[in-house]
C-alpha cells in the first residue's frame, strides 16, 4: 500500500465519525496539556528559586552558629538562635586566603514605628561590607559606613517594602525621597533613615526588601544589649573556583578556634551557594516529577480510550476487513491501516495538547505571577509520548483486525 493511499484511508476513517474521534482525542489532549503545564510550573519554580539564591550574593559562603544541621532544618530552626560565633571568629576568617570580603551580622525582628505607621520587620545589624557580599544596592542615600559602626551611629537603611509600609498609603506609593532623613523608632530608640535599597524581590522572613539595616555596633548596643556574639557571618570568596577551598579553610579554622576535634560535633554551620542551589534544585526536581506523574495518569486513561475506540472500530468494520483480505490485502496492510489510525488520533491530540499546555502555562504566569518555563525538551517528550501511546494502545486492535479470517469476516453481520 502506498503511503499516500494509507494516509487518505486513515484520514477518512478518522473523520467519518468526528464526535467519537474528538472525544477519544480529548483524553490525550488533556493529558499532554497537563504534563506540559505541570512541568512548566515546576521548571519555572526551579529557575525562580535559583535566581533568588544567586541574587543574595556572588561566591557567597554563609557561617551560622549552632550544631550542624541540614539546609532544610537550618531554615526551619531559625537564624542565629545559638551563641557560638563571635566577632573574633569573623576577624580571623577575614585573614584567610581567597577571602574577598566578610560581613558580620546580628539580627532580630522588632516593631518599627514612624510617620504614624508601624510594621514588624527584620532589623539587621551589619557592616559596610554587606552590600558587596550580599549584592545589595542603594537606590537613594547611602549605606552604613565604617564610621557609623565605629561610633554606633543610630542610622538606618530601609528596604522598599519597609518604605511602603511606613511611608506609603493605600492611595499612594512612597518614594525614597519621602524617607530620607526621617526618623524611625525601633525598640524605643530613634534611628535616622540615611538610605533606601533597590528592590530585589522575594518573600518570607529573609526577604531583603522587607528589612532595615543598622550599624552592627548600634544593633548590639541599643537592641541586643550584647556585643559578644553574631547571628551570621557572610563571606565572599575571591572566585567561584576558590569557594570549596575557602569553605574547607573556614571549617578547619573554626574547629581549631572552638577547640573541637570531631567535625561532627561542630557548633557552627558553613554553607555555600552551590550547596543551597543544589538542595533547592533537588526539591524542585522532585516537585516537578510528582506533578508530571500525576498529570501522566490522564495520559494512561487517554490511551485506554484510544484502545477502546479502535476495538469498537474493528468490530464495526469487520466486513470491510474481510473484503480487503479477500481481494489480496496482507496482514501487515491491515495492521498498518489500523495502527496508523491510532497514531493519527494520538498525534493530533498531542499537538492540540501542546498548544493547550503552552497556553495554560502562559495564563498561570499572567494571572498569578508564578514563573513558568516551557522547555523544548518537554514538547519533544510530549510528541514522543503521543506516538508511543498510539503504537502501544493501537497495536492490539490492529493485530486483532489483521488476524480475522476473511470468510468469517465476510459472513459477519
Amino acid at each position: 500500500m502506498k503511503p499516500i493511499d494509507l494516509f487518505e484511508e486513515t484520514y477518512g476513517a478518522v473523520i467519518v465519525n468526528k464526535v467519537r474521534s474528538g472525544l477519544t482525542m480529548l483524553g490525550i489532549v488533556i493529558g499532554i496539556a497537563s504534563v506540559i503545564a505541570m512541568v512548566a510550573i515546576g521548571q519555572g519554580a526551579q529557575g525562580s528559586i535559583q535566581s533568588s539564591i544567586q541574587s543574595i550574593g556572588s561566591n557567597l559562603i554563609i557561617i551560622m552558629p549552632g550544631a550542624s544541621r541540614s539546609i532544610g532544618s537550618t531554615v526551619s530552626a531559625g537564624r542565629g538562635s545559638a551563641e557560638t560565633l563571635t566577632p573574633d571568629d569573623a576577624a580571623a576568617i577575614a585573614a584567610l586566603p581567597n577571602v574577598a570580603a566578610v560581613a558580620q551580622e546580628v539580627s532580630g525582628r522588632y516593631q518599627v514605628l514612624s510617620n504614624g505607621q508601624n510594621t514588624n520587620t527584620t532589623i539587621l545589624g551589619t557592616t559596610s561590607a554587606y552590600p558587596a557580599v550580599r549584592n545589595v544596592q542603594v537606590d537613594q542615600g547611602n549605606f552604613i559606613t565604617d564610621a557609623d559602626v565605629a561610633v554606633s551611629n543610630r542610622v538606618a537603611v530601609i528596604g522598599p517594602t519597609v518604605l511602603q509600609d511606613l511611608f506609603g498609603s493605600t492611595t499612594a506609593t512612597a518614594t525614597p525621597a519621602m524617607a530620607l532623613d526621617a526618623t524611625i523608632r525601633i525598640k524605643g530608640v530613634d534611628f535616622k533613615v540615611v538610605g533606601v535599597t533597590l528592590s530585589k524581590g522575594g518573600s518570607g522572613f529573609n526577604n531583603q526588601d522587607d528589612m532595615i539595616y543598622v550599624p552592627l555596633s548600634a544593633a548590639q548596643h541599643y537592641l541586643l544589649g550584647t556585643s559578644a556574639y553574631l547571628t551570621e557571618v557572610d563571606v565572599e570568596a575571591s572566585s567561584e573556583g576558590a569557594m570549596a577551598g575557602v569553605q574547607a579553610a573556614i571549617t578547619n579554622l573554626l574547629l581549631s578556634r572552638h577547640n573541637i576535634s570531631d567535625p561532627t560535633q561542630a557548633d557552627f554551620n558553613v554553607l555555600n551557594q552551590a550547596d543551597i542551589v543544589a538542595a533547592a534544585s533537588s526539591v524542585t526536581n522532585t516537585f516537578t516529577m510528582l506533578l508530571a506523574s500525576i498529570a501522566g495518569i490522564s495520559l494512561l486513561v487517554g490511551g485506554i480510550g484510544i484502545m477502546n475506540m479502535m476495538l469498537t472500530t474493528v468490530t464495526e468494520r469487520t466486513r470491510e476487513i474481510g473484503l480487503r483480505k479477500a481481494i489480496g490485502a496482507k496482514k501487515k496492510d491491515i495492521t498498518l491501516q489500523f495502527l496508523s489510525e491510532a497514531v493519527m488520533l494520538t498525534f493530533t491530540g498531542g499537538a492540540a495538547g501542546i498548544v493547550l499546555g503552552w497556553l495554560a502555562a502562559f495564563l498561570v504566569t499572567y494571572f498569578s505571577g508564578t514563573a513558568t518555563s516551557v522547555s523544548l525538551g518537554s514538547v519533544i517528550l510530549a510528541f514522543g509520548v503521543s506516538a508511543a501511546i498510539g503504537i502501544i494502545f493501537g497495536y492490539y486492535p490492529a493485530r486483532r483486525a489483521a488476524g480475522l479470517s476473511p470468510i468469517e469476516a465476510l459472513r459477519y453481520e
